[in-house]
């Protein structure tokens, strides 16, 4: 936790509400998310129970698993679930747009648009990993055959599920997260992961305070828990009893219709609050501008949407249980990356997020009091033109001299520390020459060099390009790693070892 986020909860226990951290949006939302809120049985590995699914507010499918430790019921759900999601993702991919590559001498194409999935919390998301990992390996035929989607099902909740570790990736969101990502409470991070107690410090009802509000959502008889996870109180005073009711009405059609809809009934009451709650907090989300860069984040969902599609249509293999040495490398190395330009991006988007790296001396804010814009090198080969100008700061520069700096106003232009002095009043002076972002020739463009009197902003921070690693082949990986693959991976051995049989 940084120190200003620290310094804004603080804020917020003093001022009895959330306080922001963000002053933009640094995800993207859907116009239509599919939001899915699971339930699942106590005791029992990733057992559905049920779930409230859809895509807008006035649009909720209730699926219920009556019992839960059946596993022609779990299937059962998951391909009523795989009729909802596919038909979902299915609609993305109506048009495709022409994407640049290699300089502008060749195109790839990829969907203009892509499904976003949002769960209540990050338990939500690992529910629909282990679901997708129970389903992606079965076969429609031969022995414990499912229905022909659950497969699919399962391979589109495994790329969702991945995707949701990308940093920056807004393909399945979880909306504690995502609303933790803007503003600061005056609770605890694991109390950040109630979303009713959470949607109380953010946006309290009238008349009572952030405290006061996550308190109420204590209550599991007023703000029943968000899933997966249920309140055991429920479980053994109203699930557990209706559940028997249910199996000891088998060879009853009229009473087990009774018992079913009752436990319709209590699965729909446990769900509908949190469903409100997930709607409540995607109104909450778009009152906030969206990020310069986050459309540029969302481009690399839609490419991995894409390249997944075709892989599904080109009749690839399933996501592999575990990935090789060299796989679990290169996405390592993938997924570092990603962190970094993200980190850098939301500092770049958003001068709250950049005050906490002023705060660490990785950026300081000045005034420009004096500017070259015409300044020429003309000691090496050619003449190349090398503005100079001159900001004055009362923030900490805990730079040398000779670093490289840049801006998030010019994110294409370098600047080069050249002098500091210590002035009046606490006020640092700093000579930078400028190069890059201005052009060709010997006249800096217009706009392209900071003038007198604006108010810029340096930082060591990089949104420039992160070169990829090099990595052996898999056939070259070393014995240190255990050697190159011997045989394919059995995708007909294992199902028996997952929960689901």
């Amino acid at each position: 936790m940084s120190t200003l986020h620290a310094l804004a909860k603080a804020q917020a226990v003093a001022a009895g509400i959330a306080q922001p951290v963000a002053t933009v949006r640094h995800l993207h939302l859907h116009a239509r998310p599919l939001v899915v809120v699971p339930l699942a049985l106590a005791g029992e590995a990733n057992a559905p129970l049920g779930a409230l699914v859809g895509a807008a507010p006035d649009d909720a499918r209730l699926l219920v698993v009556p019992q839960p430790r059946n596993r022609d019921q779990r299937f059962a759900f998951a391909a009523e679930l795989a009729g909802i999601l596919l038909s979902y993702v299915d609609g993305h991919r109506a048009a495709t747009e022409a994407v640049p590559v290699d300089r502008g001498r060749d195109v790839r194409h990829r969907y203009v648009d892509a499904p976003q999935l949002l769960v209540p919390n990050p338990a939500g998301i690992t529910f629909l990993r282990l679901l997708g990992r129970s389903t992606r390996f079965r076969r429609p035929d031969g022995e414990h055959p499912v229905p022909p989607a659950v497969p699919l099902l399962g391979r589109w909740l495994t790329f969702f599920a991945e995707r949701a570790e990308h940093p920056g990736s807004s393909a399945l969101l979880a909306m504690t997260d995502a609303l933790t990502l803007h503003w600061a409470t005056g609770q605890s991070a694991v109390e950040d992961l109630h979303l009713p107690a959470l949607l109380g410090w953010i946006d309290p009802p009238a008349g009572m305070t952030g405290a006061e509000a996550a308190a109420r959502a204590e209550d599991p008889a007023l703000h029943p828990p968000a899933g997966p996870a249920t309140d055991p109180d429920f479980d053994n005073r109203r699930l557990a009893p209706a559940i028997e009711a249910y199996a000891a009405a088998e060879d009853d059609p009229e009473a087990r219709a009774g018992a079913y809809a009752t436990l319709e009934a209590l699965l729909r009451d446990q769900l509908a609050p949190t469903w409100e709650l997930m709607w409540r907090g995607v109104g909450l989300l778009r009152g906030l501008p969206p990020g310069a860069r986050v459309e540029g984040r969302w481009a690399g969902d839609r490419d991995a949407f894409t390249a997944h599609a075709e892989h599904v249509d080109a009749g690839g293999g399933p996501q592999p249980r575990r990935d090789g040495a060299v796989a679990a490398a290169v996405r390592l190395h993938r997924l570092e990356r990603a962190l970094t330009s993200y980190a850098v991006q939301r500092a770049y988007d958003d001068p709250l997020v950049m005050a906490a790296h002023r705060l660490t001396g990785e950026a300081f804010v000045g005034e420009v009091t004096l500017a070259d814009p015409g300044r020429v090198d003309d000691t090496g080969k050619r003449p190349v033109l090398r503005p100079r100008i001159q900001v004055v700061t009362t923030e900490p520069v805990l730079v040398p001299l000779g670093a490289t700096l840049h801006s998030p106003v010019r994110p294409g232009q370098k600047a080069r520390v050249v002098f500091l002095t210590p002035a009046a009043d606490g006020k640092t002076e700093v000579v930078l020459e400028l190069s890059g972002g201005m052009g060709r020739g010997l006249t800096a463009p217009a706009g392209s060099v900071p003038e007198v009197g604006e108010r810029v902003c340096y930082t060591t921070l990089s949104d420039a390009f992160l070169p990829a690693g090099a990595f052996p082949a898999p056939e070259e990986t070393p014995w240190t790693h255990g050697g190159p693959p011997t045989t394919a991976p059995d995708l007909d051995a294992g199902p028996a070892a997952e929960a689901w049989d």
